[in-house]
């Protein structure tokens, strides 16, 4: 039998994440939402006015994959795209719709936040330390 491997943060990372991910994904389904869909609407409601070259930044998507969705969008009431025309800067809005559908996606995320930390209280308050070390600014 061989040893066992050493310890990989980053494999430990990725694994969680990834497991983490799917049951992301399968929460947001019955919704009609994907984790990037989710991700593009939360981008949209937080910086009305969106170009579509930021929102494919933010997203790190192509500008062409960041029109395909919003498409996507505006054909289900969850954007309005009030300058959509061939040449013309958009500025992108979310409807009433689109805020109701980030309401209810968001109560799935919590709960799976609540989950999550009540299965793994440890990891969640050391995973919680390190973002408001790295996120805190420095002297």
């Amino acid at each position: 039998m061989s040893d066992p491997l050493p310890f990989s943060p980053t494999i430990t990372l990725l694994t969680v994440g990834r497991v983490w991910e799917s049951e992301y994904a399968d929460a947001l389904k019955p919704l009609g939402l994907t984790t990037r869909k989710y991700g593009l609407l939360g981008h949209i409601r937080r910086t009305p006015g969106i170009s579509f070259s930021e929102l494919a930044r933010r997203s790190r998507i192509t500008v062409q994959s960041a029109h395909s969705v919003v498409a996507s969008f505006v054909a289900s009431s969850l954007v309005d795209d009030a300058t959509a025309q061939a040449g013309a800067a958009s500025t992108l809005r979310i409807t009433p719709e689109g805020e109701a559908l980030l309401t209810r996606a968001g109560a799935v995320v919590d709960t799976l936040d609540r989950e999550f930390a009540a299965q793994h209280p440890e990891l969640t308050e050391a995973l919680r330390a390190h973002m408001r070390r790295v996120m805190s600014p420095t002297d």
